[in-house]
Protein backbone atom coordinates (compact mmCIF):
# COMPACT_ATOMS: atom_id res chain seq x y z
CA UNK A 1 0.00 0.00 0.00
CA UNK A 2 2.73 2.46 0.96
CA UNK A 3 5.48 3.02 -1.59
CA UNK A 4 7.85 5.39 0.17
CA UNK A 5 9.40 6.04 3.58
CA UNK A 6 11.26 8.97 5.09
CA UNK A 7 13.44 8.65 8.19
CA UNK A 8 13.73 11.93 10.10
CA UNK A 9 16.74 12.36 12.40
CA UNK A 10 16.87 15.54 14.51
CA UNK A 11 20.41 16.29 15.68
CA UNK A 12 21.96 18.78 18.09
CA UNK A 13 25.64 18.47 19.00
CA UNK A 14 25.81 14.79 18.01
CA UNK A 15 29.20 14.78 16.27
CA UNK A 16 30.16 11.51 17.98
CA UNK A 17 26.96 9.70 16.95
CA UNK A 18 25.56 11.24 13.78
CA UNK A 19 27.59 9.36 11.17
CA UNK A 20 26.75 5.98 12.65
CA UNK A 21 23.07 6.99 12.99
CA UNK A 22 22.90 7.98 9.32
CA UNK A 23 24.68 4.88 8.06
CA UNK A 24 22.48 2.62 10.20
CA UNK A 25 19.37 4.32 8.81
CA UNK A 26 20.59 3.86 5.23
CA UNK A 27 21.44 0.20 5.82
CA UNK A 28 17.95 -0.45 7.21
CA UNK A 29 16.20 1.37 4.36
CA UNK A 30 18.09 -0.79 1.88
CA UNK A 31 16.44 -3.89 3.38
CA UNK A 32 12.86 -2.58 3.27
CA UNK A 33 10.40 -3.04 0.37
CA UNK A 34 9.87 0.61 -0.59
CA UNK A 35 10.21 2.10 -4.05
CA UNK A 36 11.54 5.40 -2.70
CA UNK A 37 13.32 6.22 0.57
CA UNK A 38 15.05 9.21 2.07
CA UNK A 39 16.82 10.31 5.23
CA UNK A 40 16.31 13.84 6.49
CA UNK A 41 18.78 15.04 9.11
CA UNK A 42 17.80 18.30 10.75
CA UNK A 43 20.86 19.95 12.26
CA UNK A 44 19.35 22.13 14.97
CA UNK A 45 22.08 24.77 15.11
CA UNK A 46 24.77 22.44 16.43
CA UNK A 47 27.88 24.12 17.81
CA UNK A 48 30.16 21.13 17.20
CA UNK A 49 31.02 19.37 13.92
CA UNK A 50 27.58 17.77 13.44
CA UNK A 51 26.72 20.02 10.50
CA UNK A 52 30.05 19.41 8.75
CA UNK A 53 29.65 15.64 9.07
CA UNK A 54 26.11 15.73 7.68
CA UNK A 55 27.20 17.84 4.70
CA UNK A 56 30.03 15.42 3.94
CA UNK A 57 27.77 12.39 4.16
CA UNK A 58 25.15 14.03 1.94
CA UNK A 59 27.58 13.47 -0.94
CA UNK A 60 28.15 9.83 -0.01
CA UNK A 61 24.88 8.41 1.31
CA UNK A 62 22.05 7.88 -1.20
CA UNK A 63 18.81 9.66 -0.32
CA UNK A 64 20.32 11.78 2.46
CA UNK A 65 19.22 15.40 2.71
CA UNK A 66 20.79 17.79 5.21
CA UNK A 67 18.57 20.54 6.60
CA UNK A 68 20.26 23.16 8.76
CA UNK A 69 18.42 25.33 11.24
CA UNK A 70 19.94 28.85 11.45
CA UNK A 71 20.26 28.48 15.24
CA UNK A 72 19.23 26.10 18.02
CA UNK A 73 15.47 26.51 17.52
CA UNK A 74 14.36 23.51 19.60
CA UNK A 75 13.46 19.84 19.27
CA UNK A 76 9.87 20.53 18.20
CA UNK A 77 10.98 23.02 15.57
CA UNK A 78 13.45 20.48 14.18
CA UNK A 79 10.81 17.77 13.95
CA UNK A 80 8.28 20.17 12.43
CA UNK A 81 10.73 21.00 9.67
CA UNK A 82 11.50 17.34 9.11
CA UNK A 83 7.86 16.28 8.94
CA UNK A 84 6.85 19.11 6.60
CA UNK A 85 9.88 18.51 4.36
CA UNK A 86 9.34 14.75 4.04
CA UNK A 87 8.29 13.54 0.58
CA UNK A 88 7.13 10.03 1.45
CA UNK A 89 3.87 8.20 2.22
CA UNK A 90 5.25 7.19 5.62
CA UNK A 91 7.32 9.27 8.05
CA UNK A 92 9.41 7.70 10.79
CA UNK A 93 11.51 9.51 13.32
CA UNK A 94 14.03 8.63 15.96
CA UNK A 95 16.85 10.49 17.68
CA UNK A 96 20.46 10.59 16.51
CA UNK A 97 21.91 9.45 19.84
CA UNK A 98 21.83 5.71 19.00
CA UNK A 99 19.68 4.80 22.01
CA UNK A 100 17.30 2.88 19.74
CA UNK A 101 17.90 0.18 17.15
CA UNK A 102 16.44 1.57 13.94
CA UNK A 103 16.14 -1.98 12.57
CA UNK A 104 13.10 -2.40 14.81
CA UNK A 105 11.14 -0.24 12.39
CA UNK A 106 10.38 -3.47 10.51
CA UNK A 107 8.12 -4.47 13.42
CA UNK A 108 6.09 -1.29 12.91
CA UNK A 109 5.37 -1.69 9.21
CA UNK A 110 2.60 -4.32 9.47
CA UNK A 111 0.79 -2.20 12.08
CA UNK A 112 0.82 0.99 9.98
CA UNK A 113 -1.42 -0.79 7.47
CA UNK A 114 -4.21 -0.67 10.07
CA UNK A 115 -3.34 2.41 12.14
CA UNK A 116 -2.43 6.01 11.44
CA UNK A 117 0.33 6.18 14.04
CA UNK A 118 2.53 3.48 15.57
CA UNK A 119 4.14 4.59 18.84
CA UNK A 120 7.11 2.88 20.42
CA UNK A 121 7.38 2.33 24.16
CA UNK A 122 10.64 1.57 25.89
CA UNK A 123 10.61 -1.97 27.27
CA UNK A 124 13.37 -0.98 29.68
CA UNK A 125 14.73 2.56 29.98
CA UNK A 126 18.40 3.29 30.54
CA UNK A 127 17.76 6.59 32.31
CA UNK A 128 18.35 7.87 35.87
CA UNK A 129 15.60 7.19 38.43
CA UNK A 130 14.74 10.89 38.66
CA UNK A 131 14.03 11.04 34.94
CA UNK A 132 12.02 7.81 35.06
CA UNK A 133 9.87 9.21 37.88
CA UNK A 134 9.26 12.49 36.07
CA UNK A 135 8.37 10.61 32.89
CA UNK A 136 5.84 8.47 34.79
CA UNK A 137 4.15 11.57 36.18
CA UNK A 138 4.24 13.29 32.80
CA UNK A 139 2.61 10.37 31.02
CA UNK A 140 -0.09 10.13 33.69
CA UNK A 141 -0.84 13.84 33.41
CA UNK A 142 -1.07 13.57 29.62
CA UNK A 143 -3.61 10.77 29.87
CA UNK A 144 -5.75 12.73 32.32
CA UNK A 145 -5.66 16.04 30.45
CA UNK A 146 -5.60 14.95 26.82
CA UNK A 147 -6.70 11.30 26.73
CA UNK A 148 -3.47 10.57 24.85
CA UNK A 149 -3.38 6.85 24.19
CA UNK A 150 0.26 5.99 24.82
CA UNK A 151 2.16 4.66 27.82
CA UNK A 152 5.47 6.28 26.80
CA UNK A 153 4.53 9.51 25.06
CA UNK A 154 8.00 10.96 24.59
CA UNK A 155 9.58 7.77 23.22
CA UNK A 156 11.53 8.91 20.15
CA UNK A 157 10.54 6.00 17.95
CA UNK A 158 7.34 6.67 16.00
CA UNK A 159 5.91 5.91 12.57
CA UNK A 160 3.22 8.07 10.95
CA UNK A 161 1.12 8.08 7.83
CA UNK A 162 1.89 11.31 6.05
CA UNK A 163 -1.82 12.18 6.08
CA UNK A 164 -1.62 12.68 9.86
CA UNK A 165 0.22 15.95 9.30
CA UNK A 166 -2.40 17.20 6.89
CA UNK A 167 -4.52 17.75 10.02
CA UNK A 168 -2.03 18.02 12.85
CA UNK A 169 -0.03 21.23 12.78
CA UNK A 170 2.89 21.30 15.20
CA UNK A 171 3.12 24.61 17.06
CA UNK A 172 5.53 23.92 19.89
CA UNK A 173 9.26 24.40 19.38
CA UNK A 174 10.33 22.40 22.41
CA UNK A 175 10.34 18.89 23.87
CA UNK A 176 6.56 18.99 24.22
CA UNK A 177 6.24 18.05 20.54
CA UNK A 178 5.43 14.35 21.13
CA UNK A 179 2.73 15.24 23.63
CA UNK A 180 1.25 17.82 21.28
CA UNK A 181 1.10 15.39 18.36
CA UNK A 182 -0.48 12.58 20.38
CA UNK A 183 -2.92 14.96 22.10
CA UNK A 184 -4.14 16.20 18.75
CA UNK A 185 -4.19 12.65 17.41
CA UNK A 186 -6.58 11.73 20.24
CA UNK A 187 -8.73 14.78 19.48
CA UNK A 188 -8.96 13.87 15.78
CA UNK A 189 -9.51 10.19 16.67
CA UNK A 190 -6.58 8.91 14.65
CA UNK A 191 -5.89 5.22 15.06
CA UNK A 192 -2.91 4.73 17.39
CA UNK A 193 -1.22 1.52 18.48
CA UNK A 194 1.90 0.77 20.52
CA UNK A 195 4.82 -1.60 20.05
CA UNK A 196 7.67 -2.19 22.48
CA UNK A 197 11.20 -1.25 21.48
CA UNK A 198 14.55 -1.76 23.15
CA UNK A 199 16.35 1.21 24.68
CA UNK A 200 20.12 1.43 25.05
CA UNK A 201 22.52 3.61 27.03
CA UNK A 202 24.10 6.52 25.20
CA UNK A 203 27.44 5.58 23.63
CA UNK A 204 28.62 9.19 23.48
CA UNK A 205 27.47 12.76 23.92
CA UNK A 206 25.03 14.17 26.47
CA UNK A 207 21.28 14.48 26.70
CA UNK A 208 20.01 18.03 26.17
CA UNK A 209 17.08 17.59 28.59
CA UNK A 210 17.48 19.58 31.81
CA UNK A 211 15.41 19.92 35.04
CA UNK A 212 14.50 23.44 33.95
CA UNK A 213 12.52 21.94 31.06
CA UNK A 214 9.91 20.72 33.59
CA UNK A 215 8.54 24.25 34.06
CA UNK A 216 8.60 24.95 30.34
CA UNK A 217 6.73 21.70 29.70
CA UNK A 218 4.03 22.47 32.29
CA UNK A 219 3.56 25.88 30.69
CA UNK A 220 3.26 24.26 27.26
CA UNK A 221 0.76 21.71 28.62
CA UNK A 222 -1.58 24.48 29.68
CA UNK A 223 -1.10 26.40 26.46
CA UNK A 224 -1.84 23.42 24.21
CA UNK A 225 -4.85 22.37 26.32
CA UNK A 226 -6.36 25.82 25.83
CA UNK A 227 -5.59 25.75 22.10
CA UNK A 228 -7.19 22.34 21.60
CA UNK A 229 -10.25 22.49 23.87
CA UNK A 230 -10.99 26.21 24.19
CA UNK A 231 -9.66 28.04 21.14
CA UNK A 232 -9.84 25.03 18.76
CA UNK A 233 -6.49 25.93 17.22
CA UNK A 234 -5.49 22.59 15.74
Amino acid sequence: MFKSLTIVLPAYNEEENIEEAIRQARAVLDTLPFEETEILVINDGSKDKTGEIIDRLEKEVPGLRALHQPSNMGYGAALRRGFTSARSDLIFYTDSDLQFDVREIKNFLPAIEDYDIVVGFRIYRYDPFSRLFLSWGYNLLMKLLFRARARDIDCAFKLFRRSVFDKIKIRTDDFFVDAEVLSKAAYFKFGVTEIGVRHYPRKAGRSTIRPSHIFTTLKELGKIWIEIYIEKKL
